[in-house]
């Protein structure tokens, strides 16, 4: 599938560099303190390069093992996976080369995982699409922009989540198309990317679409920074909520009110308020208001 001498040997050369720097350790000069939220990655075996280019398929599976205990400081080795993938493997060890892609989260592993988010074998299919949300880059964009339209819906579902984590904001229209499709998990993702009337455009969709639905975005929305998202479109998200007039406006309006961050945005924090208090007597709604 992908041919190339001088890719190849480019690659091996990356791998065997950081075998080696796992193997004769770091230079004193670069050595740092790790703490206990950041620990340090559990070094690669020199041999790890030799078993992954190994016929035995237990020794590459050993050795992506390996790759996936170290996550981003493999990264030189994903186009050693990638052309594994690409030349072909078992099913076991292409489930386990799609997931350490996506654990080294290497750009240079998109391609590969891209032709797999389109196998006829949907677990592969899912796989694929979860790890391209954590390589990222263009080719994962297009991919899961792709996948949003998959016969499988728990594939949708996955490529819908997944644009949103990337931050993909080119790719709204189409997580609007799927939401008009029942995919549901686009509305919380339209919520993280929306800019302007876009967001307004997903709260527009309160009353047609669960309610449960269209507020996974909106609190999105409400609880992005001010520099994304301003005031007046979520003091005109509150006013939309509460225009419903229904006990679950209230108990999410009084969720958002119990959330919201101290030191934040008053004249937001005044409407919720307000909004609170206007739906507190409607059926159903949550205690009394504060």
């Amino acid at each position: 599938m992908r041919a190339g001498i001088f890719a190849a040997a480019a690659a091996c050369a990356a791998a065997a560099t950081v075998v080696m720097t796992y193997a004769g350790g770091l230079p004193r000069a670069e050595a740092r303190p790790v703490s206990a939220e950041a620990p340090r990655p559990a070094p690669l075996p020199a041999d790890v390069l030799k078993r992954l280019r190994s016929n035995d398929p237990l020794e590459v599976k050993g050795a992506l093992d390996a790759v996936r205990t170290s996550a981003k400081a493999s990264a030189p080795l994903a186009p050693v996976i990638a052309d594994l993938l690409e030349r072909g493997l078992s099913p076991l060890l292409t489930q386990a080369a799609i997931d350490t892609l996506g654990d080294i989260e290497s750009e240079a592993g998109s391609p590969a995982l891209a032709f797999y988010a389109q196998h006829r074998n949907v677990e592969l299919r899912r796989s694929a699409i979860q790890a391209l949300a954590r390589t990222r880059g263009p080719v994962a964009v297009k991919s899961l922009r792709g996948a949003l339209s998959d016969p499988d819906p728990n594939t949708r579902r996955l490529a819908a989540t997944g644009l949103g984590s990337m931050r993909a904001r080119d790719v709204v229209g189409d997580l609007f198309a799927a939401l008009d499709r029942r995919v549901s998990e686009a509305a919380a993702s339209i919520g993280q990317l929306c800019a302007g009337n876009d967001c307004d455009r997903l709260a527009a969709k309160l009353g047609s679409v669960p309610f449960d639905v269209v507020t996974s975005g909106l609190d999105q929305v409400l609880f992005r920074p001010a520099g994304e998202v301003s005031d007046d479109i979520k003091i005109t998200i509150v006013g939309r909520v509460r225009e419903l007039g229904t006990g679950e406006a209230n108990r999410f309006l009084r969720d958002v009110q119990g959330k919201w961050p101290r030191g934040w945005s008053q004249r937001v924090k005044q409407s919720i308020d307000q909004a609170v208090i206007a739906t507190s007597g409607s059926p159903g709604a949550s205690g009394n208001a504060q």
